[in-house]
């Protein structure tokens, strides 16, 4: 029988907490189940394996992140929607660097298309659409902005950037900066 209280939304919520705690690697039933003080078995009845529990905690950051997202862009448009958007996604990496590794797992298609995945680029396609953009250029600014967002956080959440000047705010506001000009001067084929 399962144990009073155990449900997978509850076991999602504290593996995303145990992510951000020790790392979105470092998730398991196990890890879990200790933190709970029971056994593995007792949470099989909510999870499947592992790869459940990563994956509901996946689908829970990816929710969590289009939330805070779009509640930043109510309202926005051009820069100020593309700000808002970056700051964000960075602000959330930072305060849930387990949630957004999460975030980053790979989904097979039929997950990822019932997840808020698709909010995230349809938002991205919003603030786009302030810029002018048609297609295949707005498909190739999503690919831009993901990649420099992601790369620049994670870039500086692995402490890259810690032993540099200048600060790593001023490098971030510059960085918005270059691709509102880029996006406002989109080089034409």
């Amino acid at each position: 029988m399962a144990r009073a209280g155990l449900t997978a939304e509850r076991l999602t919520r504290a593996g995303a907490e145990l992510a951000d705690e020790v790392g979105f690697d470092k998730v398991t039933v196990s890890a879990l189940a200790r933190r709970f003080g029971v056994k593995d078995a007792s949470l099989y009845s909510h999870l499947k394996n592992s790869q459940d529990l990563k994956t509901r905690i996946a689908l829970l950051a990816l929710a969590e992140l289009a939330d805070r997202v779009a509640a930043a862009l109510a309202g926005r448009a051009g820069k100020d929607a593309l700000a808002a958007f970056a700051n964000a996604y960075r602000d959330y990496a930072r305060e849930h660097p387990g949630r957004y590794a999460a975030a980053q797992l790979r989904l097979d298609p039929e997950t990822a298309a019932a997840s808020a995945g698709g909010r995230h680029a349809q938002m991205t396609r919003a603030i786009l659409r302030g810029y002018d953009l048609t297609e295949p250029d707005q498909t190739h600014a999503v690919r831009l902005l993901g990649s420099v967002f992601h790369g620049y956080v994670s870039l500086e959440m692995a402490g890259s950037f810690s032993h540099s000047a200048p600060d790593t705010q001023e490098t971030w506001s510059r960085i918005l900066d270059a691709l509102d000009a880029l996006l406002r001067n989109w080089p034409r084929p």
